[in-house]
């Protein structure tokens, strides 16, 4: 599945995280202090390395760890479009945070074992909640066979983070988990979650300073999309294909999809004929479509 064409346009929650957790990985890094990272419970309880919190929740200890982190992080911005960037901003910091806890509190009950000694560092609460929702709410366009095993469009995805919740063992198999546990809580809407909001002026920080420089608004994506004006829906339209054969018919699963995001059926039905039933793709263009 393809992300789409448009970068962080509408994400800027998604490109701050993305930013601060590359530039962390860097700098620790290239100071080859990459050891020091992850949570450990001689580090935060017996010797109260704060600082190993906040790195620990952004900044990769090694390559691979990088890749495929920022890959997935850069994918499930369609979840910020969706939802809007002050939701997705909560939903960042609670999994994020609720996660971290959850890891020391873990290291707390497992410092007499030799279990596992520390964890694995990087945005793993993030990053494994999204994939609630990946399961959920996206749904399978297309399947395909490769040396008669079945795949369909979201396979490569799960691939990747399974790569990541297995790249250190234990080490990471252990936030991956209270990452997927964090977002099955925000689904279940756990104390109203779902329903708060960050402060305007910390929404603002992130449009200002995190917008994508060319995508024209930042605005969350749902106060941007609204519902969809018959103006929109002839721009997409109007955006055709060129050179290709027709793509299969849209399902109405993905039609539902852009729908419950705000998108007129029509528009949606025939943003997806253009992006080849790419549903991220088919997000870009009704969004790229909205007059500004």
């Amino acid at each position: 599945m393809q992300g789409g064409v448009s970068g962080f346009q509408n994400a800027p929650v998604t490109r701050a995280v993305v930013l601060a957790s590359g530039l962390l990985s860097v700098v620790f890094s290239a100071q080859r202090r990459g050891r020091a990272l992850g949570l450990s419970y001689q580090g935060i309880v017996k010797n109260f390395h704060l600082w190993r919190i906040f790195a620990s929740g952004l900044a990769f200890q090694s390559t691979l760890e990088l890749i495929f982190g920022l890959y997935l992080l850069y994918y499930f911005r369609v979840f910020e479009r969706q939802i809007g960037s002050n939701k997705y901003s909560v939903f960042s910091l609670f999994t994020i945070s609720v996660s971290l806890v959850l890891e020391i509190l873990s290291l707390v009950l497992l410092k007499d074992t030799n279990y596992v000694s520390a964890l694995a560092s990087g945005p793993y609460g993030i990053i494994f909640a999204s994939f609630i929702p990946f399961f959920l709410d996206i749904p399978v366009t297309s399947r395909f066979h490769i040396f008669g095993v079945n795949f369909s469009d979201k396979s490569f995805i799960y691939l990747a983070g399974l790569q990541l919740l297995l790249s250190s063992w234990k080490r990471s198999l252990i936030p991956g988990i209270f990452g997927l546990i964090v977002g099955s809580l925000y689904r279940i809407n756990v104390l109203g979650i779902r329903r708060m909001k960050m402060p305007h002026v910390i929404a603002s920080f992130f449009a200002k300073f995190f917008a994508s420089s060319s995508g024209g608004s930042s605005r969350p994506s749902r106060s941007l999309v609204g519902n969809m004006t018959s103006r929109t829906a002839r721009a997409v339209q109007n955006q055709s294909p060129s050179g290709f054969a027709p793509a299969a018919e849209p399902s109405e699963s993905s039609i539902a999809m852009l729908v419950s995001m705000g998108f007129d059926g029509n528009a949606a039905r025939q943003a997806l004929v253009r992006a080849r039933n790419d549903i991220n793709a088919a997000t870009n263009i009704l969004l790229e479509a909205q007059p500004h």
